[in-house]
């Protein structure tokens, strides 16, 4: 059975300011490079990252010295850049990652490769902590009941032929997530508790917060 990984890091950033988010330093390290560091030491056979072209070449030395590692271009989107990981390798189950979430733990990652084998298809979340408020023009129009709330971190993982069934019949529209795209076709998505560390590194301040996680 082959497990390959497929990495985003096809964004520009555009919230992050000047730098590119994932070449951001935390303590030395590349964001980039604690995210791909807690896969290559879990039971997976292939590391695919879909790259934004303005940052291939730097993503290509950092990895120059890795094994099972393959960088493709990403795509407009990032269901198109997930696309062209899919498209990039075939495999029996696929893990799905944001290239943002360095704090994703190598052991975590493995129960994600086990669990996927008996249910198809399932997403790390956290259980909604916060009061949920439903907004209208400015105005509070109902409190949601959060006891059946979840909210979705990566990693996600499927078999290979249930995603890829997905892109295919789903090409060219912007789900957010994978695992989506799943529910829309009518199989079921099982979780797996995350943790709240998990974050994904979109602003200065989340940098901030990282650091206090990777030190």
């Amino acid at each position: 059975m082959k497990t390959n990984v497929i990495i985003t890091a096809g964004g520009t950033s555009s919230r992050f300011g000047n730098k590119n988010k994932l070449l951001e330093k935390i303590n030395g390290k590349e964001v980039i490079k604690y995210t791909v560091d807690a896969f290559r030491y879990a039971n997976v056979d292939e590391i695919i990252i879909c790259a934004n072209l303005s940052i291939m070449d730097e993503l290509k030395e950092l990895f120059k010295d890795y094994e099972k590692i393959k960088i493709v271009e990403g795509g407009q989107t990032r269901q198109a850049s997930v696309y062209n990981g899919l498209k990039a390798d075939t495999c029996d189950y696929v893990v799905i990652h944001d290239g943002a979430r360095p704090i994703i733990t190598t052991e975590l990652i493995n129960i994600c490769i086990e669990m996927v084998k008996e249910v198809k298809a399932i997403s790390v979340m956290t259980k909604t902590i916060d009061t949920i408020k439903e907004v209208e023009h400015g105005k509070i129009v109902r409190t949601i009941d959060r006891s059946k709330l979840y909210n979705t971190q990566t990693p996600q993982a499927f078999a290979y032929d249930l995603i890829l069934k997905a892109h295919q019949k789903f090409e060219g529209k912007n789900f957010t997530d994978d695992a989506g795209m799943v529910e829309e076709l009518g199989h079921d998505v099982y979780i797996i508790d995350g943790s709240y560390k998990n974050i994904k590194i979109t602003t200065q301040n989340d940098i901030d917060l990282a650091k206090i996680y990777l030190s």
